[in-house]
């Protein structure tokens, strides 16, 4: 990443949307760590060199003590995100120390993928010829296992193997997956800091108060605190470690921990509780810890190739503001699911809607999501789209088009959007999303077993499409936050494109319909195109005036699929009128407002001739990152003349920026 991006808020931790923890701020010693939600999780960073105190993470003291001298920081002198890895440089005092924080989100290997692990490692090094002595510390507080901080908790101390130190946190109550909603935290599971066994690591359970201790005389506490149950409010708890690095000279000393949460069950699914994906045969959390012990060099290595290979399939595909946009919003398409397996062992991948409405799987969130699963790993799609074909198969699902969503994370017991009322569905945006999705897997995974074990549902929504899909009758599509809207040509070209979708699979299956399905398809686009045509471009409905736009971003399965059906030239002059459109941080939606929809922003820009055109769309994503007042992980909606948030943080759908390299493929 290039050294002069500032995200808008940098990932540490990011594992699911419950245990996912940013540093909002330029450098990391500005603010208190914090949950995607911007509820502090606070994580403080000192390190000890010559016996002096200096600040590198966090604060000392709590939001309400502000009087506490906070002790000096070293300087931050760089900051790189790259995919699965976060880096900071400081220095001061004579030394370097380098904290990084790596996920392995890799996604070849969901074992890996779903542990709640993420490793925190330091390096320390003298820059001055100096032999310097160095140690380092590192708490967590009682924040980051209670939804509010009355809440009471325990803690306990443990070793485990003869080779780990593990210290776990956690409410006395332990409300398994009764928390429902969108900002909320976790309340129940065990918060969990472990560090090698080693005399040079020492671990001691205390207060955020006798941090202060720590800073005056170097020392930790000589026992955990015995003071519990307590609430998190009450002189707040935290886990520290201390790593003792030794007498530091030029060759660097390096040592880690990890970051690791015990949620016990994930997931509610149709009222049974689901473990997390890892736990499917029988692993425990303790057994977890030790394999991701013995296994941290080995997984640190294939953490930094992954980065290596996107960073420069990125910057190839679309320029170094695209690697730098992929780099940051990796970890969070995919810590805004939860990866969990069900009775029979199949892959279940649930997302969250983050600051939207708290969904779960919902569909249109899945669909902008998938263009990076499917260049990594298809099966977390089909893992998206399980639920929905198992309650759109049930007796509670009594409308003929595909449902919007199964609940409330982390309850998928059923949809909930819109009250089930016909009048706040979906219809057509929803059939179209599971149709198109279907035969991306189809083609990317080369497979059609899929697609052949829901063809009930899959036939029924394509029917769905060719009665209705055409001219859309006044209803919400994905951008619902618009209210609703008849006659929506973007969402018509969904139907067209999910129709012909359709004839892909059967083509695929080696059925006969896929014929007139197809030839339904080229009828609707011919109408489509007289309906929509306004001159230099094409209208927001077919009923609106000619001055009237909108993003047609779902036009790029027509080239992804190769289906071909829409006219090449619709495509170029939309991007043509695009370029008069943009604003300082991009282009909007469509005529009605300024804001975006980056995710879509970037779709249209994927439907670029030139590497120029396509750069030249995507660098106001890039100004908007960078200068945006909103510190928050990446939202997809925000205004384009003032760069302000309007709603939706941390959501999956930032996946859809990896749409351009399946572009390139293509």
């Amino acid at each position: 990443m290039t050294t002069n991006f500032r995200p808008p808020s940098v990932p540490l931790v990011t594992v699911d949307p419950y245990f996912s923890v940013w540093s909002a701020a330029d450098q990391l010693y500005d603010d208190h760590t914090r949950h995607w939600t911007n509820k502090i999780h606070g994580m403080t960073g000192l390190v000890i060199i010559d016996g002096k105190p200096r600040r590198f993470m966090g604060k000392v003291a709590l939001q309400d003590q502000a009087e506490f001298p906070e002790p000096e920081a070293l300087v931050q002198t760089g900051l790189t995100v790259e995919p699965v890895t976060t880096r900071y440089t400081f220095q001061g005092e004579g030394i370097e120390l380098k904290v990084q924080f790596t996920t392995p989100l890799l996604l070849d290997d969901l074992d890996l993928l779903s542990r709640p692990v993420t490793y925190v490692t330091f390096q320390v090094r003298s820059l001055d010829g100096e032999s310097h002595q160095v140690k380092i510390y590192l708490d967590v507080t009682g924040e980051w296992c209670v939804h509010t901080l009355d809440q009471q908790v325990v803690w306990e101390h443990h070793v485990i193997g003869g080779q780990l130190d593990v210290m776990s946190m956690g409410t006395v109550e332990q409300p398994i997956l009764q928390r429902a909603g969108d900002d909320t935290r976790i309340d129940w599971g065990y918060m969990v800091l472990a560090v090698p066994r080693t005399s040079s690591i020492q671990t001691v359970i205390h207060s955020a108060a006798s941090r202060r201790s720590y800073v005056e005389k170097g020392q930790l506490p000589s026992e955990d605190d015995q003071n519990h149950p307590r609430a998190v409010s009450d002189n707040m708890p935290v886990m520290a470690a201390e790593l003792d690095m030794g007498l530091v000279q030029e060759v660097p000393v390096t040592h880690y921990l990890m970051l690791a949460y015990d949620d016990i069950h994930a997931i509610e699914y149709f009222h049974q509780a689901l473990d997390a994906y890892w736990r499917r045969n029988g692993l425990t959390f303790h057994e977890m810890l030790i394999m991701a012990t013995d296994q941290y060099e080995e997984i640190l290595q294939r953490c930094e190739r992954f980065n290596r290979e996107l960073l420069a399939e990125s910057q190839t595909a679309g320029g170094e503001k695209y690697r730098d946009i992929l780099a940051l919003t990796y970890r969070q398409a995919i810590a805004a699911h939860k990866l969990v397996a069900d009775e029979a062992g199949n892959v279940l991948f649930f997302s969250k809607e983050n600051f939207s409405n708290g969904c779960i799987a919902t569909v249109d969130v899945s669909y902008p999501s998938i263009p990076l699963f499917l260049r990594y790993n298809p099966e977390l799609i089909k893992g998206m789209m399980r639920p929905i074909y198992k309650y759109a198969m049930s007796r509670e699902w009594t409308f003929d088009f595909a449902p919007h969503d199964v609940g409330t994370y982390p309850k998928a017991n059923g949809q909930v959007y819109g009250e089930n009322k016909l009048e706040y569905q979906m219809p057509i945006e929803e059939c179209g999303n599971m149709l198109l999705m279907a035969a991306a897997i189809c083609k990317y995974e080369g497979d059609t077993d899929f697609a052949r074990e829901h063809w009930e549902p899959l036939t029924r929504w394509a029917e769905y499409l060719l009665q209705n899909g055409l001219d859309p009758e006044n209803q919400l599509c994905t951008d619902d936050f618009a209210g609703h809207l008849a006659h929506n040509a973007n969402l018509s070209i969904k139907a067209i494109l999910g129709i012909a979708a359709y004839s892909y699979m059967c083509d695929k299956l080696g059925m006969q319909a896929g014929a007139s399905y197809l030839a339904a398809a080229q009828n609707m686009v011919n109408e489509w195109v007289s309906m929509a045509d306004a001159g230099d471009h094409y209208k927001l409905t077919f009923d609106s005036p000619n001055d009237s736009w909108s993003m047609k971003y779902n036009l790029v399965w027509d080239r992804l699929l190769d289906l071909h059906l829409f006219p090449k030239d619709i495509a170029a002059k939309e991007l043509e009128y695009y370029r008069l459109k943009q604003n300082r941080y991009g282009l909007p939606l469509d005529s009605r407002d300024t804001y975006t929809k980056s995710d879509w922003l970037v779709w249209c820009a994927s439907m670029s001739s030139t590497p120029a055109q396509f750069e030249s769309l995507l660098a106001p994503l890039w100004d908007f990152m960078n200068e945006t007042t909103a510190r928050v992980p990446v939202t997809d909606w925000y205004d384009t003349i003032t760069a302000k948030q309007m709603n939706f943080q941390n959501r999956s759908v930032v996946g859809g920026f990896f749409i351009q390299l399946l572009m390139q493929e293509a």
